[in-house]
Formats: structure tokens, sequence, C-alpha cells
């Protein structure tokens, strides 16, 4: 027996597993189809696909009946999974750039230890979680102030805050364990990245 979308949203909205199955194999195909025009990648468009149907299930409670049908809910999350993976993506290039751009003078060669310390901190913003490393980005990089931030991300004041402080917090010690402020102050750079 088929159950309409309707009851499938109850099913899925009560908590069922085999609904959120059940959802998958009626309209993920057309996730899919929307990420791929989307980003234009099928890979990045799998991991949309993965990323619209976990947050269907997480956030469950939020699928109103009256103000659509499920797949429209579903293609709703898929489009702005879409959009912060493009968001990323442009970031990622865009920071990539600013440290490839970061050349020595020419009447002075790059010290290693200073190239180093770049990609340290590069690698260690790959590692913090999304939203950590969005905030950071958001604040050092676009020069964003805490209230942009939260009006752009969404996320309250105080979160924004908390965000930036331990993402700082965790850069400090990934700096501290890999030694990198020792070789810099050792090498007489004292100058900030």
């Amino acid at each position: 027996m088929t159950i309409t979308d309707d009851e499938l949203a109850e099913r899925l909205r009560a908590g069922d597993e085999k609904a959120l199955r059940t959802a998958y194999e009626r309209h993920g195909a057309a996730v899919l189809y929307l990420a791929q025009r989307l980003l234009g990648n099928r890979a990045d468009a799998e991991d949309v696909t993965q990323l619209t149907f976990v947050a269907a299930w997480s956030g469950r409670d939020s699928f109103d009946p009256q103000r659509g049908t499920i797949l429209g809910w579903l293609l709703g999350i898929a489009r702005r999974k879409a959009i912060d993976r493009i968001r990323s993506a442009v970031r990622d290039d865009r920071v990539a750039r600013s440290i490839g751009a970061q050349v020595a003078p020419a009447d002075q060669p790059e010290l290693p230890e200073r190239i180093v310390d770049r990609l340290v901190v590069a690698d260690e913003l790959g590692r913090l979680p999304a939203e950590q490393r969005r905030t950071l980005e958001l604040a050092f990089f676009d020069d964003l102030t805490h209230p942009q931030i939260a009006a752009v991300t969404g996320l309250p004041l105080g979160t924004v805050k908390s965000h930036i402080r331990r993402g700082l917090a965790n850069l400090r010690r990934r700096w501290e364990v890999d030694g990198a402020a020792s070789r810099s102050r050792s090498a007489g750079s004292s100058r900030a990245l």
C-alpha cells in the first residue's frame, strides 16, 4: 500500500525512520537533481542530498503541511544546503588566494618558518567545526563585526562570540602544540599573520 505525501509527512514528524527512507526513495532524485543543477558537480550534489535528508530528519518538527508539500520543503532545505556549499567554496578559494598572495618582497626571501606558520593556520581553520570556521572567516577575512556576523549567519550574538572565542582558542592551542609560535620568535619574526 502506497502512502500519500501527507501521511508520509505525519509519519516523519512522528519520528518514524521508515518514513525518512520512504521520503528519500520518493524524493531523493528530485533533491539530487536540484543540487546538481545548482552546484554543477555530482559529488557535491550527493553530499548536499545527504545533508538535506539529515537536516529534514533533525528538523522534522518544522515541517508544516499548511505551508507546502513535503517535496517543496525538502527542495527548500536542499537549496539552502547548496548555497551554503557554494559560499563555503567561495570562502575557501578566497582564503587560498589570500595565502597565495602573501609572498615575500623580492629583496627578502620568504622564511620557511613563516610559510609553515601560515600553513598551520590554514590547516587548523579547515579542522574547526563549520560554524566556528565560518564565524572566524567572516570576522577576519570579511572584516564583519559580531552583530553583522549574527545577522549574516542567523546565529544569536552570544553564539557568534562563543564560536569566535573557541575557534581562536583552538588555533592558539594548535599553534603552541606545533611550536610554530616559538619558531617564529626564535627566527626573529614577530609579525602577525
